[in-house]
């Protein structure tokens, strides 16, 4: 069997068609169609209906589609063996990600990669829902995942591993008359808050609503299907936002103000992976992960020593203090 036959397969099925596969390819469709064609005949079985000028995947075909992922993985693998033998580190990450963890932490983690791993590249899809992350995982089509939760999903056939919880944040523009105190926000102080929020069905969406749900009565200025319309409206003056916490460095450069919201919301981030059979690449993503994580409750547990050393020093110069009043 030709790999190059499963890959067309799997570009067409991608692709949504092999008008689409073929100009992704960079072959003529005719030459798709007979590669397919051929690919069909080793099987014994029919991949696609034809429809028209499209086609849909017949059953035995949808039943194909993650062998053949994981085909043409095990076969990346065995190439990225014989490249690391000679010495070479090349390979490619397949990652699906949610757009807030796309912020942060895959930035820090893709730079840490980079810095480790120079000549492989990291492919990231964009994913809405932690649903669609799991399902692309699950089928093949990433290896990795990165998504964020209100709550750990409980996934008996996939790895998970937890990295940070994001508590929430309220964006406000540099200027505005509606402006909540300065310093940390209870969610009774977005009463009256003109809101830029994401559409409904979204996790963000689902977050803000359960912060509202609490009592703040809060107008919706502006429903947006693309998050990175989020921002750009606070800084215009249209409304504030609810976010993640991994927001926060973006907005402040720009001139947006950021107050904690209290009690603490938080956005629960974690990647999902299959528990074996990784390529080279995922697998040294995957180890990357591993170290931010240990290098963040590191730092967590200096920061509390450090708080709680600072508040010891404090509690004996009071001691030390009162008792020179007292001499």
């Amino acid at each position: 069997m030709d790999a190059r036959h499963l890959g067309y397969f799997l570009a067409i099925v991608d692709h949504g068609g092999f008008g689409r596969a073929a100009a992704h390819l960079h072959i003529a469709q005719p030459s798709l169609s007979q590669a397919i064609a051929g690919l069909e005949r080793e099987l014994g079985v029919d991949l696609f209906h034809r429809v028209g000028r499209g086609a849909v995947l017949t059953d035995t075909g949808a039943r194909i589609v993650e062998p053949a992922r994981q085909v043409l993985r095990d076969l990346e693998t065995v190439r990225a063996t014989a490249r690391s033998a000679r010495g070479l580190r090349r390979g490619r990450v397949a990652l699906v990600t949610m757009p807030s963890p796309g912020i942060e932490p895959l930035t820090t983690l893709m730079a840490r990669f980079a810095r480790a791993h120079p000549l492989m590249t990291v492919s990231a899809e964009s994913a809405f829902t932690p649903e669609e992350v799991v399902q692309a995982v699950r089928t093949g089509a990433a290896e990795i995942g990165l998504l964020g939760a209100a709550e750990h999903p409980r996934l008996a056939d996939l790895r998970v591993l937890p990295v940070a919880d994001q508590p929430l944040v309220l964006l406000s523009p540099p200027e505005g008359d509606d402006d909540p105190p300065p310093g940390p926000v209870d969610r009774a102080g977005l009463d009256g808050l003109r809101l830029v929020v994401s559409q409904p069905g979204s996790l963000m969406r689902r977050l803000v609503d359960d912060i509202l749900a609490g009592g703040a009565d809060a107008h919706i200025a502006a429903e947006v299907g693309h998050r990175t319309s989020i921002l750009p409206l606070v800084l215009a003056g249209v409304g504030h936002a609810v976010v993640p916490e991994s927001w926060r460095p973006t907005a402040e450069r720009l001139g947006a103000r950021v107050r904690r919201i209290e009690p603490v919301s938080l956005l629960r981030v974690m990647v999902v992976c299959r528990a074996a059979r990784l390529t080279p690449a995922a697998q040294a993503f995957l180890e990357t992960v591993e170290g931010y994580v240990a290098d963040t409750a590191d730092a967590a547990d200096a920061a509390e020593a450090a708080g709680h050393g600072s508040a010891d020093t404090a509690d004996t110069d009071a001691a030390d203090g009162s008792g020179a009043a007292n001499s």
